[in-house]
């Protein structure tokens, strides 16, 4: 039996519209990179990802887990899963909340609804809510020895789960002609991955946990695919071998290290290097803030970026070094560095890369207090990273322990990964892409 969860609030928005928004549970503190977030029929579906009081495993290490809070905008078409996530009583108090009927809640007014008891949607919702979080937010860093988690892989795992969660989303319609569950797309953009996931479950001598793990999600990526109307030379190798009747043929075990090894060359950028000379002023380490650039551009340590202020000639100069992450791009949009001296009017620095580097130097203002003596107040430089166009603005200065506990809770969930038995313990099922990020860490790292 699902064990009992916490009680369940339920409260309408104050504008007493019959549309208005409908909250069921509290709202998720911290950053926004701390939350997993759903886009579901009729609402939005948002976890913390570190942990909350009552989740399963460590304290603020794991992961999302139990009920989410939903923002419901549309009622009528969240009560297709309202009732499979919360429950009966949640679905009507929802109904009531929105409708404004008699035996529901005027605006503003919250019903409890106790002891609601986590489901079976609830766990695979959470879990498919994580992946995502994980596609975005995950802290790969070679500084800090934390693996990346190979795209394809778990953009595969995700389709599955999808699938899997169906009913959170609006199927086809005569005014929708397709689902919106994304499944089919995942499938297409990742279908360069599906052979190595089928080589994998194809390989002898593996933990049977992982065996049954792998066979679900490619039977699940089977069946969404055909029910999308997908094919391609990679579904048909896919459906071929779901569909052998003889055990597994014997050989060499697969070497996971060198199947999901990243192997990548950086290729030099334009621009002029980096050079030594002048006096140095100060130097120092910048923030490292992920919600101002996209995934896979920075490593995600929190010194990642640093700076040197020289003193050449009557000039002062700033130059930048950000380590890049391993997979970041060699062409297209470039980063830039956002340079303030006591609070002054920024300055951007743009940065080029230049095999594992971000950089880039710029002149400032000789007037900015930049040579007092070392006795005196030193001046606050902050320099950070983002991409212009894509920067949504600084986080708040506390967002620093946040990604230190987001660091934390991935380096423990891929310590749980490598452990012999990874389905075994305190920590949710590990997804595939942990697993073979652990394996293929040697290679990466």
């Amino acid at each position: 039996m699902p064990e009992a969860g916490p009680d369940i609030q339920v409260t309408r928005a104050e504008d007493g519209t019959v549309d208005g928004t409908v909250r069921v549970g509290d709202e998720p503190a911290g950053p926004d990179f701390t939350r997993a977030v759903l886009d579901v029929a009729g609402a939005v579906l948002t976890w913390p990802v570190l942990g909350a009081p009552g989740a399963s495993g460590p304290p603020n290490a794991s992961g999302a887990q139990g009920l989410p809070t939903a923002h419901v905008h549309d009622a009528g078409r969240a009560q297709q899963w309202l009732w499979a996530l919360y429950g009966e009583r949640v679905a009507d108090a929802v109904h009531g909340c929105a409708t404004g009927t008699p035996s529901g809640a005027p605006a503003g007014v919250t019903v409890a609804v106790e002891a609601v008891e986590a489901t079976t949607l609830a766990g695979g919702a959470a879990r498919l809510a994580f992946g995502h979080w994980a596609s975005r937010w995950w802290p790969a860093s070679y500084m800090e020895g934390t693996a990346g988690l190979e795209p394809g892989v778990l953009g595969l795992e995700l389709a599955a789960l999808t699938h899997r969660c169906h009913q959170l989303f609006d199927t086809a319609f005569d005014d929708q002609p397709e689902p919106d569950d994304c499944a089919a797309e995942l499938i297409a953009e990742h279908q360069t991955a599906l052979d190595l996931l089928v080589r994998w479950w194809l390989a002898p001598s593996q933990p049977a946990d992982t065996a049954r793990h792998l066979d679900s999600v490619l039977r699940l990526i089977d069946d969404a695919a055909d029910s999308a109307g997908l094919d391609g030379p990679a579904l048909r190798h896919l459906r071929a071998s779901l569909d052998q009747d003889q055990p597994r043929p014997a050989g060499t075990p697969v070497d996971l290290g060198t199947l999901f090894a990243r192997h990548r060359g950086y290729a030099l950028a334009a621009g002029d290097p980096l050079t030594a000379g002048g006096r140095i002023i100060t130097r120092g380490a910048g923030g490292n803030d992920w919600r101002r650039y996209p995934p896979g551009f920075v490593d995600a340590a929190e010194d990642a970026v640093s700076w040197t202020v020289r003193a050449v000639g009557a000039r002062r100069r700033i130059e930048v070094e950000v380590v890049a992450d391993v997979a970041a791009p060699t062409a297209g949009a470039a980063l830039v560095a956002e340079v303030r001296v006591d609070g002054d009017r920024a300055v951007r620095v743009p940065l080029v890369l230049r095999d594992d580097l971000w950089t880039g130097r710029a002149e400032l203002d000789p007037g900015l207090g930049l040579d007092l003596p070392s006795a005196a107040v030193p001046p606050r430089i902050e320099v950070g990273v983002l991409l212009p166009g894509f920067d949504p603005g600084p986080g708040a200065p506390g967002d620093a322990a946040h990604r230190d506990a987001v660091r934390a809770l991935a380096r423990q969930r891929l310590a749980a990964a490598a452990r012999p038995s990874p389905y075994v313990g305190t920590y949710p099922e590990p997804f595939l892409a942990e697993i073979a990020a652990v394996a293929a860490v040697e290679e990466d790292f």
